[in-house]
């Protein structure tokens, strides 16, 4: 029996790697997705069937919120059956973000979903949009043993496939936008398409996908800086309706060691507001009480974020909210991997 071709579902939410420049005019404008073989007959190469959703009105990745990550998981809980994969694309941005969220959103996932976009549109001379987009359907059809060989949320950009949750975007210009500083690659494309397997997330194939759509958005990011004042520290964490901040600390989680400082942490804590504390260095992790500095937090009942990424952290806090999971089991959960973004 001939195995038949693996098929993905292309899920076009905005960005640029989906815009053509109009010549006459010189301004960008969004191409019709069920023309995508014409503008990249390479894709016709690949040995996969490839179908399109796009949204409606496409988004600007800086319009990004919540309830639109919601519709991209609606999407794939639809088509979950019907495709191998899913490719994604975004807007680089917030892409981070939304690959993030989506890795907490699609639970015990067992197929690939891959996130791209480019730097310059589709349709530009020099555009990194065409290799983005073929290597990470290639990425997203790869089988092993008549199986996805990936099953996690994944984001492909420049000749890297990364962890989503581990990423950020390092760099505005560069084509190299994106980093995974804290956990290896996941693959390398050059010559040969290189997948570092061990890397790989190994997901409870047992149980079904469970997709979690309910996403608390009351979170707040407090970056501290040499100088902060009481005041700001104050209306921040007196935030109508807040129920947890993520406190940006310097180096391995270290602080200001003065007392109105840790006590209005401590008044935060007691009304049971979480406290995540993550460094504001873009590789390295928290390790709190290694230093005088951070020992106090710990002692106080702050939550170690860790070596989470700022983007991965916003996206577990506003899932686990979403749960509705209370005191010490909160923070018991939120210090343990639940899907590769922290060691």
């Amino acid at each position: 029996m001939i195995k038949s071709k693996t098929s993905i579902l292309l899920i076009y939410t905005g960005g640029t790697i989906g815009m053509v420049k109009d010549f006459k005019t010189g301004s960008l404008k969004a191409f019709n997705f069920k023309n995508l073989l014409d503008r990249i007959p390479e894709l016709q190469l690949l040995d996969c069937n490839i179908d399109t959703v796009t949204f409606k009105k496409p988004i600007d990745s800086s319009n990004m919120k919540p309830e639109y990550w919601v519709r991209i998981a609606e999407i794939i809980e639809t088509n979950y059956n019907k495709f191998d994969g899913f490719v994604v694309l975004h807007g680089s941005d917030t892409m981070s973000y939304t690959a993030s969220a989506l890795s907490f959103m699609l639970e015990n996932l067992a197929k690939p979903v891959i996130f791209t976009g480019s730097q310059l549109p589709i349709g530009d001379l020099r555009t990194d949009a065409k290799e983005n987009l073929i290597t990470s359907i290639q990425v997203a059809s790869m089988q092993y043993k008549g199986k996805p060989a990936i099953k996690e949320v994944c984001l492909y950009f420049e000749y890297k496939l990364y962890r989503g949750n581990r990423t950020i975007k390092l760099n505005a210009e560069h084509f190299q936008a994106f980093a995974s500083l804290n956990y290896p690659d996941l693959a390398e494309s050059g010559v040969h398409l290189k997948i570092n397997y061990e890397y790989l997330f190994k997901p409870n194939l047992r149980k079904k996908l469970k997709v979690n759509k309910n996403l608390d958005e009351n979170i707040a990011i407090l970056k501290l800086f040499p100088g902060i004042s009481k005041a700001v520290i104050e209306s921040v964490l007196n935030s109508a309706n807040l129920k947890a901040v993520i406190l940006e600390t310097y180096g391995a989680g270290n602080c200001t060691t003065e007392k109105w400082f840790i006590d209005i942490l401590k008044i935060t804590i007691s009304q049971g507001i979480h406290i995540i504390n993550i460094t504001q260095c873009s590789g390295g992790s928290v390790m709190m009480g290694h230093y005088e500095t951070s020992s106090t937090l710990l002692k106080i009942g702050v939550i170690s974020g860790k070596d989470i990424t700022t983007e991965a952290a916003v996206a577990k806090l506003m899932y686990m909210l979403g749960q509705n999971i209370s005191g010490n089991t909160f923070k018991t959960i939120y210090e343990a991997p639940l899907r590769g973004e922290m060691t």
